[in-house]
């Protein structure tokens, strides 16, 4: 069920991804090319992007399971809610009061840079790379995703989840490289607007499940007595 719900997540916001990821998606070394050898590169690219995310949910799977195993899987899950809230509310301030927040400076401009190089020189085999580098970029969708992730407690859910997210965002980023004269900038800045939504879903579902409310599948109750067993089974 969860693989499903964050297939989901990436398909519907995979329009944001087209607004976002355009631009790279448009310049990448594919468009002399035709037929099998075009959608090869395509999809080479896109399992860059896949790769990296289904890293991210391998580690933020872990980090969940850390918290799960100490008790406070409910509080991890209204956590990542909230602070998904708190970025809608950041992106709202820097939009709208025209303040202006940059993502960590650095690593980023690191990754940007090393991206440029490798889209100026135009070469097929880099497409992987490419993907995974872009797979890095700060991302609202993605940090939905992550959510999500860390939301599941283990390590291998974590890391199916974003598998599961990536693959969603696959038919869109996939036809946005294949037909990507036909997306005009206006389309693109308007998929985009979608995503704020798209995360408020998400941040209100990852609040109810942590509730305990005893809503199948929106709020279930979460079991959270392992320590209390652990003390009772090693009683003298």
């Amino acid at each position: 069920m969860f693989t499903f719900t964050a297939f989901l997540i990436g398909f519907a916001g995979s329009f944001h991804c087209v607004g976002m990821c355009g631009p790279i998606a448009l310049t990448l070394p594919v468009r002399h090319l035709e037929g099998g050898r075009k959608m090869g590169g395509i999809l080479l690219y896109n399992a860059g992007r896949i790769f990296t995310y289904a890293v991210l949910g391998l580690f933020f799977g872990w980090l969940g399971q850390q918290v799960s195993l100490a008790g406070f899987q409910q509080w991890l899950s209204v956590t990542a809610g909230l602070l998904l809230l708190s970025g809608l509310l950041l992106q709202y301030i820097s939009t709208h009061r025209k303040l202006r927040l940059s993502a960590p400076g650095i690593f980023t401009e690191a990754i940007k840079s090393y991206l440029g190089k490798l889209l100026v020189a135009q070469r097929f085999h880099t497409l992987f790379t490419i993907g995974v580098l872009n797979g890095l970029l700060p991302c609202g969708l993605v940090y939905m995703g992550i959510a999500g992730a860390a939301s599941t407690g283990t390590v291998e859910k974590g890391m199916l989840f974003m598998t599961a997210f990536g693959a969603g965002t696959l038919p869109a980023m996939v036809a946005a490289t294949w037909f990507g004269h036909l997306l005009s900038i206006s389309i693109r800045n308007k998929m985009r607007k979608m995503i704020p939504l798209m995360v408020a879903i998400m941040a209100i579902m990852l609040i109810m499940r942590g509730m305990n409310l005893g809503i199948p599948y929106i709020s279930p109750q979460l079991n959270e007595q392992a320590p209390t067993e652990f003390i009772h089974c090693h009683k003298p």
